[in-house]
């Protein structure tokens, strides 16, 4: 363990304190939302605690501990989050673990790195529509729905890139013109 880890010393043998209780609930009340929404629970549940836990990072099998959940779950969970923006690594040289913790804006780098998942779904209707005959009444139907969907996923690019352009807008108006 981490000597600056408080949450892995409190997910050993002594007892966790009366904070880091709150932010182990934190955390499961965020995975169940997060469950709403669609995305799996796990997720949720390390999202809520990295955003709330007091150290700077994490250690993978300190933040299982914590979870009380498996290391193969908070791993293949890591990995997703990492892929879509919402958490990151942090290396400590000459250290064979992994670390994690969330971005600060997590939700802006959600954002930014969603546009590459968007931009492979319109690649993929593109490579579609190439294999279609556009003179068989057959698939127009089907032609139909390819371009909305490859120009639904284009159109989300570009308007991701103003949401996210008010949106950091919105974070300098906020905190009064400083940026972060």
């Amino acid at each position: 363990m981490t000597d600056n880890t408080e949450a892995a010393e409190t997910a050993g043998s002594s007892l966790p304190d009366e904070r880091e209780l709150e932010r182990r609930e934190f955390a499961e009340q965020f995975g169940v939302a997060w469950s709403q929404t669609g995305g799996p629970r796990m997720e949720g549940r390390v999202i809520g605690y990295l955003m709330v836990m007091r150290e700077p990072y994490i250690s993978l099998s300190e933040l299982a501990a914590v979870l009380n959940a498996s290391a193969g779950s908070v791993s293949m969970t890591t990995r997703r989050l990492l892929d879509t923006g919402f958490i990151r690594r942090h290396v400590i040289p000459g250290d064979r673990n992994y670390y994690f913790c969330a971005h600060d804006d997590m939700w802006g780098s959600w954002l930014a790195g969603e546009r590459r998942h968007l931009a492979a779904q319109a690649q993929m209707f593109e490579r579609q529509l190439e294999l279609i005959d556009g003179d068989d009444p057959a698939v127009a139907s089907a032609r139909r729905r390819l371009v909305n969907g490859r120009d639904y996923m284009q159109w989300l690019i570009n308007y991701h890139k103003q949401m996210l352009a008010d949106w950091e807008a919105y974070k300098v108006n906020r905190d009064g013109g400083r940026t972060s």
